[in-house]
């Protein structure tokens, strides 16, 4: 098996893997929207100005979200994706 095999081989391993155990662990999880510091949020956020883990700006931006354990969002101080929403669209007004 040359280089270039390998490379690709090891890729591919990597993309199953990632893809089969996402589900898992996102499971019992809820994405909970104003409780990520800064640099801390997981992905994407409302606005849409990056799509990148550890992109935020300012701690506790009500469009940043991090996975929480279910139920436990609005407890801790954040608001699931319905409220968020509602509060970004009103604040672009």
């Amino acid at each position: 098996m040359n280089t270039k095999q390998r490379i690709a081989s090891a890729a591919l391993a990597l993309a199953i893997t990632t893809i089969a155990t996402a589900p898992v662990y996102a499971e019992g999880k809820e994405k909970c929207y104003g409780v990520a510091a800064a640099g801390q949020n997981d992905c994407g956020n409302l606005a849409g100005t990056h799509s990148c883990a550890g992109a935020s700006k300012v701690d506790y931006d009500p469009g940043e979200w991090k996975l929480v354990a279910k139920g436990t969002c609005e407890s801790i101080g954040g608001m699931l994706k319905a409220e968020a929403k509602k509060r970004y669209q009103e604040s672009q007004r």
